[in-house]
């Protein structure tokens, strides 16, 4: 990750069920990186097409928790996944993801469209020992 570079509008986004500090990391850090940042909330519908599940908190109590939080410079809730669509929505220079994703088809695919627009994809560190899925567990084993 390029620390120098300073974006004006960054993007991220997330299901951010069951909020953690994996997803405030993942935030804060890309706010460092660009001036001003759109966080993109999946909306509930989403959720349940690609997990096969709907999340535990609605979709917009998760938008009023991410608006909430010093940094986040607008909150949106997203009923897709695109993030070339998504780039036309919100002109975005720069998009942070998980470093989970590198190299992973999906997103080897979108760095080429996005790169074809000039924007940037960074990976941020993945927060180890905390994960939604390993909450999710934990409550079950209660």
């Amino acid at each position: 990750m390029n620390t120098n570079q300073k974006y004006k509008i960054g993007y991220t986004d997330g299901v951010y069920d069951l909020f953690h500090v994996g997803h405030l990391n993942m935030i804060q850090t890309a706010k460092q990186h660009c001036e001003y940042l759109i966080v993109g909330v999946h909306g509930d519908d989403v959720v349940e097409e690609y997990k096969h599940r709907r999340p535990i908190i609605n979709e917009n109590d998760r938008k009023r928790i991410i608006e909430s939080i010093k940094g986040v410079d607008r909150a949106v809730i997203n009923r897709f996944r695109d993030k070339l669509k998504l780039r036309e929505l919100y002109h975005f220079d720069v998009v942070f993801i998980g470093d989970d994703w590198k190299g992973t088809d999906r997103w080897n695919n979108f760095e080429k469209i996005l790169a074809e627009h000039n924007v940037d994809v960074v990976y941020v560190p993945y927060t180890q020992g905390i994960s939604t899925t390993e909450i999710r567990k934990k409550i079950m084993e209660e």
